[in-house]
């Protein structure tokens, strides 16, 4: 077993000797919250982290063009799905153009998150080669034109925040953007910027440069909200952050897929409670219970177990016999698949384990 601590479910995130994270007029409280994540952070994850304590989430980043052209259909509708009781949630959104984006930004307006969060983070080759994400990093120009009009267009009581890395390379013209982007962000009005720290050159490899964060911090002071992101896989990590760091806040991502007792983790540590064991294996089954109800209530019959299997295999990781169980969950297609695993392999109640954190830093977000 790993040296990882997990708690069981809680409902809301208990007090914490953390100080209280407020975005704009949005208050969040618990400063360790769920990040935007591509193919993951939906309706159903979101949900579940906020009920294991994630103050705040953020959906899974859209394209500006994808949001403009999208309908009620039956199909397509869940990308805009909010449950009434996640709130606050920000909406993500990624685009080239800047007249785009503050359309689509308007369109999340509308379905009702409570932050817009415009992507200049996403270091994925398809997307950098369609001048999107990351990309905005090497062109201060456009991407403070995207922020300027964003802000503009979406409601002075809906916060704007902007996710970025730390430069598109280590250069010295690439740490200059990053500062000038910085610089006209805060300008602009935006509430908060989550900083990854690695550049987009190196995408998801090599350790995140945390005096980085620190150096934002320190230059930035109270003018904006800071909020942290990279190499954050267990409790400890998050709070090892906002300690070496200074930021607001942090932002879970790799660390929270299959995971949602992180958020629990980091408020009883926080509090200088000691750390219960690892989720038993029928507090885990109860969670993939209730993570596959909301997904079946989210998307279509069909689809809902196909896109539950992924989550499926990151859950196993608490389960003691890891292995056996991940490829048990990589064959499910339908629920009575899904019960037949728990039936078989969830059927007592025993001690589960601590997530390796290297399975994460070894997977791309």
């Amino acid at each position: 077993m790993f040296d990882q601590p997990q708690t069981g479910s809680v409902t809301d995130a208990p007090s914490s000797r953390l100080s209280s994270l407020k975005i704009g007029n949005i208050e969040i409280g618990f400063p360790i919250v769920q990040a935007a994540l591509s193919g993951y952070s939906d309706l159903p994850m979101r949900v579940i982290a906020r009920r294991h304590g994630a103050a705040y989430s953020i959906c899974e980043v859209m394209l500006d063009q994808f949001l403009l052209a999208l309908s009620k259909r039956q199909k397509t509708k869940h990308f805009l799905d909010i449950h009434p009781d996640e709130h606050p949630v920000g909406g993500q959104l990624m685009g080239a153009e800047p007249e785009q984006f503050a359309a689509g930004a308007l369109k999340l307006v509308d379905a009702g998150f409570d932050v817009i969060d415009v992507n200049f983070g996403c270091p994925v080759k398809k997307v950098l080669g369609r001048c999107r994400g990351g990309f905005h990093l090497s062109q201060p120009t456009v991407a403070l034109e995207v922020l300027a009009r964003t802000r503009e267009s979406v409601p002075d009581y809906i916060p704007v925040t902007v996710k970025m890395r730390r430069g598109i390379d280590d250069s010295n013209e690439s740490r200059d953007k990053f500062f000038t982007i910085l610089d006209g962000a805060m300008a602009i009005g935006l509430a908060a910027a989550t900083i990854h720290g690695r550049t987009v050159e190196q995408r998801y490899i090599g350790p995140s440069r945390w005096a980085f964060l620190r150096e934002v911090k320190e230059y930035v002071g109270d003018r904006i909200k800071i909020l942290g992101s990279g190499d954050l896989f267990t409790a400890q990590d998050c709070l090892n952050m906002i300690s070496e760091t200074g930021v607001d806040g942090v932002t879970v991502a790799r660390g929270a897929i299959g995971n949602p007792w992180i958020f629990g983790q980091c408020a009883a540590l926080s509090n200088g409670e000691p750390l219960p064991p690892p989720p038993s294996t029928k507090v885990q089954a109860d969670v993939m219970r209730e993570h596959f109800d909301l997904c079946e209530s989210t998307y279509p019959e069909n689809r809902a177990p196909l896109l539950m299997r992924k989550f499926c295999i990151k859950y196993s990781q608490s389960h003691p016999e890891h292995e056996k169980v991940r490829l048990a969950m990589a064959r499910i297609r339908s629920r009575e698949d899904f019960e037949s695993v728990l039936s078989e392999h969830y059927c007592e109640d025993t001690a589960g384990q601590y997530i390796n954190p290297e399975s994460h830093r070894s997977q791309e977000e």
